[in-house]
């Protein structure tokens, strides 16, 4: 839910990004990781088959794309066996929407808290312990990672809201002192 709620925000930071690319980008949000689901489970690897799920009930493509991809999913995909599987089924989004997306999962942890790239890398292998498939995937990624969450955070767009939001709450002269 977190992942989504930061998707909802960001989206409206992306003033460039169409009403449809907002919307893509917090549906993906939203689903990203439907595959989880053990009822879903097909593969065992969560994009491919939450995506799979969201083709079968008949849902928006890009999404499902969006889905199948997020957060440089084919980097683990190849190390599962299942990258020509993922390429063949859902087409790549290199995109803002895409970066975005990646930009909220990779910067919020588990539990939803807000967390640096560094910190949820280091979560990552903390939790799966060296040589797990997502600990070596996350040390393979990093690298694209790092650079979606770059070009997020400097996308003309977001660093304007960012600016606006930094001078919406600091005071223009200081602090306020009551007049005498």
């Amino acid at each position: 839910m977190a992942v989504a709620e930061r998707a909802e925000s960001l989206a409206e930071s992306l003033a460039a990004t169409t009403r449809d690319d907002r919307r893509a980008l917090v549906g993906a949000a939203w689903l990203h990781d439907i595959g989880y689901s053990a009822a879903l489970a097909d593969t065992g690897f969560h994009p491919l088959d939450g995506a799979r799920h969201l083709r079968r009930i008949g849902f928006d493509p890009r999404v499902t794309a969006l889905v199948a991809h997020h957060s440089c999913a084919e980097a683990e995909a190849k190390l599962r066996g299942l990258g020509a599987e993922l390429r063949s089924e859902f087409p790549r989004e290199r995109t803002i929407v895409a970066d975005a997306l990646c930009m909220c999962d990779f910067t919020t942890g588990p539990d939803g808290e807000p967390l640096s790239v560094t910190e949820r890398l280091d979560e990552i292998r903390a939790r799966y312990g060296d040589g797990h498939v997502v600990t070596r995937f996350s040390e393979i990624a990093e690298g694209d990672l790092r650079a979606a969450v770059a070009r997020v955070t400097t996308h003309p767009d977001a660093v304007a809201a960012a600016v606006k939001k930094t001078i919406e709450v600091q005071p223009m002269y200081g602090r306020s002192r009551p007049s005498r």
